[in-house]
């Protein structure tokens, strides 16, 4: 079963983000592919496989969470890309950030609209490149 789910955990992640197995892959899984092997298995089969939830949603509560948290800036920056990819739009995304300068203070929901700030720029700037 590990195999199954560590096949359906990565091309999970490759639907929200399609760069993401080679993010993990070539970063943290350079160190840990142990630890990258469990987020495919428990995140993105176990978790983000579940029905009740539909994609952006589920994007919506991530970004929430690394906001507040606040000590994740990769893995929020790619979940707002994420996010991008499941039907947010920009501006969705914002809110949710200003929602979090209620429950996670200013400092937090601050932190986080730069990093917003810098993955719309990065794809405006990829968008620009293309012919």
């Amino acid at each position: 079963m590990s195999n199954e789910r560590y096949q359906r955990g990565k091309e999970k992640l490759r639907e929200i983000l399609p760069d993401g197995p080679e993010i993990l892959e070539d970063g943290p899984g350079q160190v840990a592919p142990d630890l990258v092997r469990h987020a495919y298995e428990f995140a993105y089969s176990d978790v983000y496989c579940r029905p009740g939830l539909d994609p952006n949603i589920r994007q919506v509560a991530t970004i929430a969470a690394l906001t507040a948290l606040g000590n994740a800036p990769s893995q929020l920056g790619n979940h707002i890309k994420a996010g991008l990819n499941t039907g947010l739009d920009r501006e969705e995304i914002i809110e949710v950030i200003m929602q979090m300068a209620v429950y996670a203070g200013f400092p937090a929901a601050l932190n986080a609209a730069q990093i917003a700030k810098e993955v719309f720029q990065e794809l405006d700037d990829v968008a620009e490149a293309k012919p």
